[in-house]
């Protein structure tokens, strides 16, 4: 026998109909806890447990003394997995697009020659990208990368393949290390991503390997109000 869905999920279905279906855009209020409750003849604690979870879910924002209202949501990528992008933005239902900033080859400073484990004055592949979500800067990617293991990355057409694509085609990624700490960007980086120089960001530090080959390292810095990083780790054992 099949098993009757929660009466919570059922005004989250409701709520969410109606944001995706362009009848509560944003900033629109949406009924009180109480009225919901009336509506769907439950208790008002389950109209604020759906609620709750959409605000989690980053549907909706409370303002305390003025309700509960639509709000845009942001940006999100797996802390735990590296995914493509721009798949990210498309599959969201959004347009991605990306402007290239810089393409070059340089000589590694002392701080990247240690990322990648090379000498200081090595050669090193620079690309500086800017990612864009219905043409709104989400990612700036300054990302070195070693040329004895990807020689023709350059060569790429950034504006067809993200570097992320060209990457694993080539050397399928089997070990990751992030950092991630907040920062106040600098004025070159305001700029590139459109947001005020004293805007909070979000920067992930990524290194690549592929097996025992460190492929690339890459600073990945986002606009606090317009990303957000998820992590899910489950124990052994647990259900």
């Amino acid at each position: 026998m099949a098993r009757t869905p929660p009466r919570y999920l059922e005004i989250q279905q409701h709520i969410l109909a109606k944001i995706q279906g362009g009848e509560w855009p944003v900033e629109h209020r949406i009924p009180a806890e109480e009225q919901l409750a009336d509506d769907f003849n439950v208790s008002r604690m389950t109209a604020n447990k759906a609620i709750r979870d959409l605000v989690q879910q980053g549907y909706l924002t409370r303002q305390p003394g003025a309700g509960t209202f639509v709000t845009e949501r942001k940006a999100e990528s797996s802390l735990v997995e590296v995914h493509n992008i721009a798949e990210e933005v498309r599959s969201r239902g959004h347009t991605y697009g990306n402007r290239i900033e810089l393409s070059e080859a340089v000589d590694a400073s002392e701080d990247i020659a240690v990322h990648l484990g090379l000498r200081r004055g090595s050669p090193v592949f620079h690309t500086r990208i800017v990612h864009l979500e219905n043409d709104i800067p989400i990612q700036l990617e300054d990302r070195y990368v070693n040329p004895r293991h990807m020689p023709d990355y350059l060569d790429t057409d950034f504006h067809h393949q993200t570097p992320h694509q060209v990457l694993i085609q080539a050397w399928p990624i089997t070990d990751i290390e992030h950092v991630v700490e907040a920062q106040l960007v600098d004025e070159q980086t305001a700029r590139a991503l459109e947001i005020p120089g004293s805007s909070p960001c979000l920067c992930l530090s990524r290194r690549t390997w592929s097996h025992e080959l460190l492929i690339s390292y890459a600073r990945l810095i986002h606009p606090g109000d317009r990303y957000k990083l998820r992590s899910a780790w489950r124990a052994e054992g647990v259900a």
